[in-house]
C-alpha cells in the first residue's frame, strides 16, 4: 500500500478557507483506489472481517435507499479496517434478469426497430453483453461516488464464469437430491413481458375496482349459494364452491352440485377449513388454475385445473364466446351477461391491493404453469433451527420471529423464467425416449438412451436464485480450496433492507447451510426504507425519487452519508429531509473551519510536543474526559450496529464540547501571555483533532482524511490508521462536573441576555455566588472562562458576598449569579420575570413532592433513582428560596 502525498507544514497549513467537496472527494476517492487501500489481504495475520455488498441491478441507478445501506456497509468496513482487522468489503452487481431483457428490447426496437425474436437467441444475448459492457459500470461510479471502501480487485457479476459455475452446480445437487421438480403450479405471470415473476419483481397498487356477488343455483334449483368476487371473467374455470366444513349455514348443501353460471357445468359444493365464515358470504369458488389458494384446495380434494385464460391474457375456450378476448374486455362482457340472465345480485365498489408488474406495469395474474421449482421443506428446516437457536441473529430482534413465521409457512420457489437473458436452465431433453439430462456440462448424448437428439430447456433462472448463492459463489465456491473461500467465508455480517428479508436473505441462509454446511454470516442488520418528507414511499410514479448522485453533486457526499447514518433506527424506515441534509453539510463545513482553526494555531515546537497530563487544567481534563467517554460510546454503540446514535454522539461531541465550547475556551491561552498554557492547549486542540476525525472517518469519510493530511505528526492514510482508544489517564469525572457547573452559569447568563435583550457585545459587571465551599476553587478556575464567553467587565467570584443592589438574580445548580441592572433593563419586566420563574420551580417542586409522596413509587423504584429525585427536590427549593429573596429585593427598588 502506497503512502498518502505529504503536505508541506506551515502556519497556514495550506487549508482552504472553505471546504469544496467537490473538489476533493473525487481526488481522494481516485487516491485511495490507485493506493491500494481497500484491498483485502489474504495472508495478513489480522482478523478477517468480510461483508458482500447486495448486488444492485446492472442496468440501473443507484436510489436512496441504496446509499443508505452502502453507507451503513461503509461505516462498518472502515470501523474493521481502523480496529485492525483484514477487511474485505466485496463488491459486484446482478444480472437483473427480466430488468436488463426489457431496457435491451426496448433500446433494440428503437434503434434498429427489431424485436429479439427477429435477430435470435444468441445474437440478441450477444447485444446483452454489449449493453453490459457499455453502461454497465453506471452503479460502480456511484459506489466510488459515495465513497464505498470496497475491493474493486475482487468485483464480481453474477453472471461471470465462475459464478454461473457455482449455479449450474447448485442446480444440479438439488435436482439430483429430489429439491428440483418441473411441475404444474400457480405462478406469477406476466403476459406483456411473457414470464413468471418472482414476487419482489410485482408492485401491489391500491386500485379502485368492484366486487361482484354471483348466485349460484344448485342443480335442482331449488337453492342458491352467492359468491363475492373482484374477477367474474374466472368462473369459466371454477371447478367446485366451497365452504368451511363447521359453517351451519352451508351444512346442507356439501356435497351437492350447482350449476355455474354462463358456463352449463355442474360444480359441487365441498368443505375446505381454508374458507373463512366470516369473510363475505362464507362461499368462496374455487379456480385451482388462476388462483394460488384455489390450487392448494383443488389438490387436497383432487379437483380438475381448467385453464379460462392463456398465458397471453387471452381468454380461452372454456369461455365459449368471449374466447380471445383480454381479460378486462371478458370481466365486462361477463358482468353484462350475468345481470342478464339474473346471477348478478349486486355490485360494490371497492378499492383493492392488485399485482402489477415492476417493470412494464401489466397486471399480473395467478397462472397454472409448467415450471422449475424448489422444494423449499427441507431447505428451509435449518435455517429455521439456526434462527430459532440465535445462531442466525437479526438487528433488530423482531425480525427474527417475522423470519421464523415466513420459513414455517414457505411455499416452493419457482425458479424459471421464460426469458433470454439468465442462467439457462442447466436441463436437456431427449427427443427419443423423452428423458431430461440434468447436467453442470452441456451433455452429447442423453444418459438414459444415448440418443443424440437433445434440446436445452428455453428458460433461465430467477436472478434470486444466483443472488441466494452471493456471499459464497462470489469466493470461488465450488472451489473450496481457493483461498478467498477459505479465509473470508462464512461472512461476518449482512446488511440489507427488510424489504428483501424472504427474497434474498432467507435463501442465502438455507443455500448457505446446504452448500458449505455453514451459515453465510451470523449477523443479518436490517434497516427500512427512505420516505419522502411526506412518509410516502419513493417511486418514479410518484416523482418523489432521489439520484444520490444529485445531492452529492450540490452537498457533498460526506454530507449525505451523515444525513443516512443519523436517520438510522435498526428495522425503522426513514423520512428524507432537506433540513437534515442542510444540517449536515453545516456539520461538515463546521468541522472544516474548526480543524483549520486549530490548525493555524499550532506552533512547530506544540507539533513534537506530548501531551503532558500533569500540566493540564480543568477545562482540559473535561474535554480530555470527555473524548474518552466518546471513544467509548461509539465503539460500544458500532459494536451493536447502533449507526445512528453512533453518529449523534460524535456530532454532540464535535459540534458542541469541542467546538463550541472548548475551542472558545482555548483561545484565552492561545491569545495570552503564559508560553506555558499556549503549548498545553495546542497540545490538548491536536490530540482532541486527531481522534476525532479518525472517530469520525467512517461516518464521513473524505472530510476526515482531507483534515488527516494537514494534521501534524500524522502519517499515511486516516483510512489506514487505527481507531482511538485513548487513554485511562483521559478520565476525570470531578474535572468534568466542575466544568458543566461553569457551563450552566454561561449558558443561563447567555440566556438572561437574551430574554433581556441584551446585546452579546455589551459588557456588564457579573457576581458568582458559589452556594457550596468546596467548589469554589473550580469557578476560580474558571474566572477567564466565564468573563471571555459572558463578556463579563468585571467578575467577582465568591461563597460569601453582598448582593448589589438592582441586581437581577439568575439562579443555577452551582451558584447564584447576580447582574447589576441598573441602565441595562426594565425593572418591572425583571419582577414579572422573577414571578414566572417562582411559579415554574412551585409547579416542579409540587410534582416531585407528589411523586416521593408515592409510597409505591418509593417502594418499588432503584435507590439511585429515588435519591436523584430527591436531590432535585431539594435543588428546586433552594432556587425558589433565591427567587423569592430577590423578589423582595426587586420589591424596593
Amino acid at each position: 500500500m502506497s503512502e498518502r502525498p505529504q503536505v508541506s507544514a506551515g502556519n497556514d497549513r495550506g487549508m482552504s478557507p472553505l471546504y469544496d467537496a467537490a473538489s476533493v472527494e473525487q481526488r481522494i476517492y481516485t487516491n485511495w483506489e490507485s493506493a491500494g487501500v481497500f484491498r483485502a489481504q489474504p495472508k495478513s495475520p489480522r482478523r478477517p472481517y468480510a461483508l458482500v455488498i447486495p448486488p444492485p441491478n446492472v442496468t440501473g441507478v443507484l436510489h436512496l435507499g441504496h446509499a443508505w445501506d452502502q453507507t451503513l456497509q461503509d461505516i462498518l468496513a472502515r470501523y474493521h479496517r481502523l480496529r485492525g482487522d483484514d477487511v474485505l468489503w466485496l463488491p459486484g452487481t446482478d444480472h437483473a434478469g427480466i430488468a436488463t431483457q426489457t431496457r435491451v428490447e426496448r433500446t433494440l426496437l428503437e434503434e434498429e426497430g427489431l424485436r429479439r425474436h427477429d435477430i435470435g437467441r444468441e445474437a440478441f444475448v450477444a447485444k446483452v453483453w454489449d449493453w453490459k459492457a457499455k453502461y454497465g459500470d453506471t452503479i460502480t461510479s456511484q459506489i466510488r461516488r459515495l465513497g464505498g471502501s470496497v475491493d474493486w480487485s475482487r468485483e464480481r457479476f453474477t453472471m461471470d464464469e465462475g459464478l454461473s459455475k457455482a449455479v449450474r452446480t447448485v442446480f444440479v445437487r438439488l435436482y439430483e437430491k429430489g429439491l428440483i421438480y418441473r411441475g404444474n403450479r400457480i405462478i406469477n405471470w406476466c403476459a406483456r413481458c411473457g414470464t413468471a415473476l418472482s414476487d419482489i419483481e410485482v408492485e401491489h397498487v391500491e386500485t379502485e375496482g368492484h366486487l361482484y356477488y354471483v348466485d349460484y343455483p344448485t342443480v335442482d334449483g331449488q337453492e342458491t349459494v352467492t359468491i363475492a368476487t373482484t374477477r367474474p371473467e374466472t368462473m369459466f374455470g371454477d371447478v367446485a364452491v366451497a365452504v368451511h366444513p363447521d359453517d351451519a349455514r352451508y351444512a346442507g348443501l356439501i356435497g351437492k352440485s350447482l350449476r355455474l353460471p354462463l358456463a352449463h357445468r355442474e360444480i359441487p359444493v365441498i368443505a375446505d377449513e381454508y374458507v373463512d365464515p366470516a369473510y363475505g358470504t362464507g362461499c368462496v369458488k374455487i379456480t385451482p388454475a388462476h388462483d394460488p389458494n384455489d390450487f392448494e384446495v383443488g389438490e387436497r380434494h383432487d379437483l380438475l385445473q381448467l385453464q379460462c385464460m392463456n398465458a397471453d391474457g387471452r381468454m380461452t375456450e372454456l369461455a365459449g364466446d368471449l374466447q380471445g378476448l383480454d381479460a378486462v374486455t371478458a370481466r365486462t362482457k361477463t358482468v353484462e351477461s350475468l345481470e342478464k340472465q339474473g346471477f348478478l345480485r349486486r355490485v360494490e365498489k371497492i378499492t383493492h391491493s392488485v399485482g402489477h408488474c415492476s417493470r412494464c406495469s401489466t397486471v399480473v395474474n395467478p397462472l397454472l404453469s409448467l415450471q422449475w421449482f424448489v422444494r423449499m421443506e427441507e431447505l428451509a428446516r435449518p435455517a429455521l433451527k439456526a434462527a430459532e437457536d440465535r445462531e442466525l441473529k437479526f438487528i433488530p430482534d423482531r425480525f427474527s420471529k417475522i423470519f421464523s413465521h415466513w420459513l414455517e409457512d414457505v411455499r416452493d420457489w419457482c425458479i424459471s423464467r421464460q426469458l433470454w437473458w439468465g442462467h439457462r436452465i442447466p436441463a436437456w431433453f431427449c427427443s427419443d425416449c423423452e428423458h431430461v439430462t440434468v447436467s453442470i456440462e452441456s451433455p452429447t448424448a442423453c444418459e438414459h438412451c444415448g440418443g443424440l437428439c437433445l434440446s436445452q430447456d428455453e428458460d433461465v433462472l430467477d436472478t434470486w436464485f444466483s443472488s441466494a448463492l452471493w456471499p459464497f459463489s462470489t469466493m470461488g465456491w465450488p472451489d473450496t480450496a481457493n483461498e478467498d473461500f477459505a479465509r473470508y467465508y462464512p461472512t461476518s455480517v449482512m446488511v440489507t433492507g427488510y424489504d428483501i428479508l424472504f427474497f434474498w436473505v432467507a435463501r442465502m441462509v438455507f443455500m448457505g447451510l446446504e452448500f458449505t454446511g455453514t451459515l453465510p454470516f451470523s449477523d443479518v442488520v436490517l434497516h427500512g426504507l427512505i420516505r419522502d418528507s411526506e412518509g410516502r414511499k419513493m417511486s418514479k410514479s410518484l416523482g418523489n425519487g432521489i439520484n444520490p448522485v444529485d445531492v452529492i453533486e450540490e452537498v457533498g457526499a460526506d454530507a449525505l452519508r451523515f444525513t443516512l447514518a443519523t436517520g438510522t433506527a435498526p428495522g425503522n424506515d426513514q423520512r428524507y429531509s432537506i433540513e437534515k441534509l442542510e444540517g449536515s453539510r453545516n456539520f461538515v463545513n463546521k468541522l472544516w473551519n474548526a480543524s483549520r482553526f486549530v490548525l493555524m494555531n499550532v506552533t512547530q515546537r506544540a507539533e513534537k510536543e506530548a501531551l503532558a497530563v500533569d500540566r493540564l487544567a480543568m477545562t482540559d481534563r473535561w474535554i480530555l474526559d470527555r473524548l474518552q467517554e466518546t471513544i467509548l460510546s461509539v465503539t460500544r454503540l458500532l459494536d451493536s450496529y447502533e449507526f445512528g446514535e453512533a453518529a449523534r454522539t460524535l456530532y454532540d461531541f464535535a459540534w458542541d464540547d469541542f467546538c463550541d465550547w472548548y475551542i472558545e475556551i482555548a483561545k484565552i491561552d492561545l491569545y495570552g501571555t503564559n508560553s506555558s498554557r499556549k503549548e498545553t492547549v495546542q497540545s490538548v486542540l491536536t490530540t482532541v483533532l486527531t481522534h476525532l476525525v479518525q472517530l469520525l472517518h467512517p461516518f464521513i469519510p473524505f472530510v476526515t482524511e482531507e483534515i488527516w493530511s494537514f494534521i501534524p505528526g500524522t502519517s499515511g492514510w486516516i483510512a489506514a490508521s487505527a481507531w482511538p482508544t485513548g487513554s485511562t489517564e483521559w478520565r476525570d469525572e470531578e474535572a468534568t462536573a466542575s466544568t458543566r457547573l461553569l457551563q450552566d452559569v454561561i449558558r443561563a447568563i447567555r440566556n438572561f441576555r437574551s430574554a433581556q435583550n441584551i446585546p452579546p457585545s455589551k459588557q456588564m459587571p457579573i457576581f458568582v455566588r458559589v452556594r457550596q465551599e468546596h467548589l469554589l476553587p473550580s469557578f476560580q478556575e474558571g474566572e477567564g472562562m466565564m468573563r471571555r464567553l459572558c463578556n463579563g467587565s468585571e467578575l467577582h467570584i465568591a461563597s460569601q458576598m453582598e448582593i448589589p443592589d438592582g441586581a437581577a438574580t439568575i439562579v443555577t445548580e452551582g451558584a447564584d449569579v447576580y447582574v447589576p441592572l441598573q441602565g441595562v433593563i426594565d425593572f418591572a419586566a425583571e419582577r414579572q420575570r422573577l414571578a414566572e420563574e417562582e411559579k415554574r420551580l412551585v409547579e416542579e417542586i409540587t410534582r416531585l413532592q407528589t411523586k416521593l409522596g408515592n409510597v409505591q413509587f418509593v417502594s418499588r423504584a432503584p435507590a439511585q433513582v429515588v435519591d436523584g429525585e430527591r436531590r432535585k427536590l431539594a435543588d428546586y427549593e433552594e432556587r425558589r428560596q433565591a427567587v423569592q429573596e430577590r423578589i423582595g429585593q426587586l420589591a424596593k427598588m
